[in-house]
C-alpha cells in the first residue's frame, strides 16, 4: 500500500529574529513574503530574548535544528562572542545582524550596510559621493553602515552621539575608510547643513524624542531614519517640521538588507520592490 507523504513543521526549515524588544519587527512578515515570491519552504519566527537570555537562546535555537538567526537591538555587538567565524564586512563593522548555523559552526555576518546603500543608491536614486553625512547614534546599527558609506567617498561623515566616547571610539576604528570624526549629540556642528541625516537611534522605538539638532539641517537635506513604525517616527516628524527636502523612514533599508539574508541562506535574491511597497502601504 502507498501511503500519503505529509510535510510536518518538523521538516521545515527554521529561521528567526532575536531582539528585546521584538514585538515592532516586520521581519516575520518580510522572509514570509520572500518565501512565497521565492517558493522556498520556511518558517520565520519573533523571539524576544533579554541580553541575559542571548546565549541561551541561541544555543537552544542551533540546538534544535535552526538554520539562521536575525539579530537585531540591543544584541548585534554582543552576539559577537557567539560567532565561530565571521564574514569580512561583519568584522570590520564589529556588529553581527545575520547567523548561519553550519557543520555545528556560528557564522556570523552584517547586511545593515548594503541595505542601506541599496536603498539610498538603487531604490532612491541619491549619491552618498562628496556627501556631508551625519551620523546620529553609535551603537550596532551604526557600527553596521559606517564602511559602506565611506567606500562610496563622502566628502564627511560626522557621528554624534549622546555619549562622545563611544561616537570617538568609532570614528578612530573607522578612521583608515575616510574622512570621518565625532562629536556630542548637542554639539553638532552647524556651521553648514548636512546633505544626509541618518538617524541610528533607537528613540524611535522606544517613542523617545531627542533634541535633534536643528541647525544641521536644511531645504536640502535628506534625513532617512532606520527606525519605522505604524506612524511616523519622531525623527520623521522633527525633519518635516526642519525643512528637509525628503523624510525617509527605514522601510527600504529593512527590506533590503532582510533580502541580503535571505539570500546567505537560501542561496536565492528576492525581488525587493514589491515587498516594500506592501509593508510600507500597510504599515
Amino acid at each position: 500500500m502507498i501511503s500519503k507523504t505529509t510535510t510536518t513543521n518538523a521538516s521545515i526549515d527554521r529561521y528567526g529574529v532575536i531582539g528585546y524588544p521584538i514585538s515592532h519587527s516586520r521581519s516575520p512578515q518580510i522572509h514570509r513574503l520572500f518565501a512565497l515570491q521565492t517558493k522556498q519552504s520556511l518558517r520565520y519566527e519573533p523571539l524576544e530574548n533579554s541580553p541575559k537570555e542571548l546565549e541561551a537562546a541561541v544555543r537552544d535555537f542551533q540546538r534544535m535544528g535552526g538554520k539562521g538567526l536575525n539579530i537585531t537591538v540591543p544584541h548585534k555587538t554582543e552576539v559577537i562572542k557567539l560567532v565561530d567565524k565571521m564574514s569580512e564586512r561583519a568584522s570590520t563593522a564589529g556588529a553581527v545582524n545575520t547567523l548561519s548555523f553550519k557543520s555545528g559552526e556560528i557564522y556570523g555576518d552584517n547586511t545593515d550596510g548594503i541595505g542601506l546603500l541599496r536603498d539610498l543608491t538603487v531604490n532612491l536614486s541619491l549619491s552618498v559621493e562628496n556627501a556631508n553625512i551625519l551620523i546620529l547614534g553609535a551603537g550596532g546599527a551604526t557600527r553596521g553602515i559606517v564602511a559602506l558609506l565611506l567606500e562610496m567617498r563622502p566628502k564627511s561623515l560626522t557621528i554624534a552621539n549622546r555619549s562622545l566616547d563611544k561616537a570617538e571610539a568609532l570614528a578612530v576604528h573607522f578612521s583608515h575608510l575616510g574622512p570621518i570624526s565625532a562629536c556630542a549629540f548637542n554639539a553638532v556642528p552647524n556651521s553648514h547643513p548636512y546633505d544626509l541625516i541618518i538617524n541610528a537611534t533607537s528613540a524611535g522605538v522606544k517613542g523617545e524624542m531627542p533634541s535633534y539638532p536643528s541647525g544641521a539641517i536644511s531645504n536640502a537635506t535628506y534625513c532617512y531614519d532606520l527606525s519605522y513604525g505604524l506612524n511616523p517616527t519622531p525623527f520623521s516628524v522633527w525633519a518635516r517640521k526642519a525643512g528637509a527636502r525628503e523624510s525617509i523612514m527605514g522601510w527600504g533599508m529593512l527590506v533590503e538588507q532582510a533580502a541580503e539574508s535571505f539570500n546567505l541562506w537560501r542561496g536565492v535574491r528576492p525581488n525587493t520592490a514589491p515587498v516594500i511597497k506592501e509593508i510600507s502601504i500597510n504599515a
